[in-house]
């Protein structure tokens, strides 16, 4: 506040303006929200003009006891240094500040000082604080994108699409990032707060708050809750009784807002899309531009041999060590490394799911995209875990009677396939395997395996597979909560009769491979014709299969072909998704800005037996918070369930609405529906 007599009266932040210009407003419009390298103005009034020979200073200070502070120039100097210019008018003085490219993000603190000619402060006003963020539209700035299209995707969107299920089959579910709903930029600088780094030395970390290398290692960290104050505990098996169940969350911020008003409590439960679409909206939030990508049949290379190993023995166990993941999800940021040789720039790899420790934290990158295509795994962060990632062998083994270990199958192209993040067009699948490998098969895929350390060709003992037998698994996609048959196909195409040694074995995983339960064994002795095909029917029934398939909804079906003789046995592998329901989302008439809106939402139950506990979840940027509405009493098998809602849109644009159905026997059940939200404007009467 100004003192009486004082000669600064006020200072006009001028937050309208300047938040417009800078992109924030979606963020806040009535506090100054603006972008590195980008010039912001401010206006100073006063009581008189200003006094001889006195001229005004602008000091800016960081943290919470002021651990930066930085005194603004009056004039332009090398670059890297804050500036203002004033020019005055009346009663008033208008101050241009300028802040450098790579300047420190987070809340600054301005002060206003009137100096004398001796440099005594005659006044001081105080009470002026802004945030400052990275700005991807600034040439200067490390996280410059030169494109507008990608620039509205991967910064401003707040509505995202996460592909999911497996590489033969992908489904997409909706995501709210929600970077811009009210308070979530404060949570974000409070998880950087509460980072180890910040804990430590919080003077060293802010001073480092101008490197987006350094903020999203720090993301990637704190966004998982291993070893720190981080936002979420990830779980991959049932139950979730003390929290919420991964497939349950839609977007970020209930869980970001229920990590900061739980005082810093991390959130139960989350799974690699809810850490990664977590991630997402923090970096997004901060101004980095980032997208969200899913790697369909992920590997995870414990021991860092570029391979995944697998003993089959068709008992149904978990893998305690390598895994290979249905999908697997991770964001990339887009920054300039200058901390790397020339041709590292570009999309980084950004992974908070906590999987292996980097540099004794549960972090994982920025790695360069370019690095892993190329094969160059001394280039930070953790490239050789993530070029496994979407290169590593698989390598099945069977244990013999005598002990010893046979080498029984390798797979050289299943690992890594589909590489995919949302389309800036819309919500289609944009496909960028090619970013991460070059084509199988090709010259310089050879040349980047060598130089990774990855063997080209594997021997299997010698001993070769049958070239006259062929094994296949052919099956329907499913919809969960009917029966459905799988086939298993073997095809001789020699020119004898074959005896075959048949081993089916059907059993339940989690997305991430962790076994749940027998469905089905079967072990069978048959005469294959020359030139014909046999066929064996697996019949699933949902009164059999519901009892232990996990809830996402996964059987795999694993076969064995050993003909007479000594040759190899044939091995195929199958992962069944079983496809869940749609809700139905109505929204009546057209939606205007601060005025209710109604929609309702329609549930068919499609189980055979009765759901009860039923519970339907929406959120949406710019529309309304997360909101639950309770099912009471029984649904029965076929019976269509209706429920209404009314709320108020709060910000203009295609908003999207979201909606999760959760009950005892079916989850994860997903609607979605895009509101188109207008300004209403009165019509003008003419004269």
């Amino acid at each position: 506040m100004a003192q009486q007599n004082s000669f600064i009266v006020n200072v006009d932040l001028r937050s309208h303006e300047n938040n417009l210009f800078h992109r924030t407003r979606e963020i806040d419009r009535e506090r100054l929200i603006v972008r590195r390298g980008q010039p912001f103005s401010i206006t100073v009034q006063h009581s008189d003009s200003l006094p001889h020979k006195h001229q005004l200073e602008l000091v800016l200070r960081l943290g919470k006891r002021d651990e930066v502070v930085i005194k603004v120039q009056r004039q332009r100097g090398t670059g890297d240094k804050w500036w203002f210019n004033q020019q005055e008018a009346q009663s008033e003085i208008l101050l241009t500040l300028h802040s450098p490219a790579d300047a420190i993000i987070g809340q600054y603190y301005l002060s206003v000082l009137l100096m004398s000619l001796d440099g005594h402060i005659v006044e001081k006003m105080n009470e002026i604080s802004f945030h400052l963020l990275f700005n991807p539209w600034c040439k200067d700035d490390v996280v410059y994108l030169p494109d507008e299209k990608l620039l509205h995707e991967y910064v401003m969107n707040e509505d995202g699409v996460i592909f999911m299920g497996t590489w033969d089959y992908i489904r997409s579910t909706p995501w709210n990032y929600g970077q811009f709903e009210d308070f979530v930029m404060d949570i974000c600088f409070e998880v950087l707060d509460n980072s180890k780094e910040a804990l430590q030395n919080f003077k060293m970390d802010i001073e480092r708050r101008s490197d987006p290398v350094y903020i999203s290692r720090i993301i990637t960290a704190m966004v998982n809750a291993n070893g720190d104050r981080g936002v979420l505990i990830g779980r991959w098996k049932q139950p979730y009784l003390d929290g919420v169940a991964p497939n349950r969350w839609t977007g970020s911020v209930p869980i970001l807002r229920k990590w900061s008003k739980d005082g810093i409590k991390a959130v139960k439960y989350g799974q690699c899309w809810v850490f990664a679409g977590v991630a997402c909206t923090v970096l997004r939030c901060l101004g980095i531009p980032t997208r969200l990508i899913t790697n369909f049949a992920s590997a995870h290379d414990v021991d860092g041999n570029l391979s995944i190993d697998f003993v089959e023995d068709f008992e149904s166990r978990e893998e305690k060590n390598d895994s290979s993941w249905n999908f697997h999800c991770w964001v990339e940021s887009w920054m300039r490394r200058d901390d790397l040789p020339k041709g590292n720039e570009g999309w980084q790899v950004l992974d908070p799911t906590p999987q292996e420790l980097s540099d004794g934290e549960f972090c994982c990158g920025p790695c360069p995209v370019s690095a892993i295509k190329e094969g160059n795994l001394g280039v930070k962060y953790d490239a050789p875990f993530i070029f496994a990632e979407v290169n590593a062998d698989i390598i099945y083994w069977r244990v013999l009677p005598g002990g010893q270990k046979q080498k029984i199958h390798v797979d050289q192209r299943s690992v890594g396939r589909n590489i995919s993040t949302k389309s800036i067009y819309g919500n289609g699948r944009e496909d960028v395997t090619l970013l991460y490998k070059y084509p199988e098969g090709s010259k310089e895929e050879r040349e980047v395996y060598k130089k990774a350390g990855r063997r080209v060709t594997h021997h299997t003992d010698g001993k070769v597979a049958p070239a006259r037998l062929n094994l296949l698994i052919k099956h329907p996609n499913p919809v969960f909560g009917t029966d459905f048959d799988v086939i298993l196909e073997v095809t001789n195409e020699g020119c004898d009769d074959t005896n075959v040694h048949l081993t089916v074995h059907a059993i339940a995983v989690t997305y991430n491979s962790l076994h749940q339960g027998e469905c089905q064994r079967q072990m069978n002795n048959v005469t294959v014709s020359a030139q014909k095909a046999h066929k064996e029917v697996l019949h699933f029934r949902y009164e059999d299969y519901s009892k232990c398939v996990s809830e996402h909804h996964l059987i795999r079906v694993k076969a064995l072909a050993e003909a007479q003789g000594d040759s190899l046995p044939l091995m195929a592998v199958a992962d069944i998704p079983l496809n869940m329901p749609e809700l139905h989302i109505q929204v009546l008439g057209k939606a205007f800005v601060w005025e209710q809106l109604t929609a309702y939402i329609s549930f068919t139950n499609p189980l055979p037996v009765p759901l009860t506990g039923g519970v339907f979840t929406l959120e949406g940027a710019g529309l309304l918070s997360e909101t639950r509405i309770y099912v009471e009493g029984v649904i029965s098998p076929g019976q269509k369930v209706s429920v209404k809602i009314s709320f108020t849109p709060m910000r203009t644009g295609v908003r999207t609405l979201l909606v999760d159905f959760d009950s005892d026997r079916l989850k994860d059940v997903k609607g979605v529906a895009s509101v188109v939200v207008r300004k209403k404007y009165r019509n003008m009467i003419p004269a």
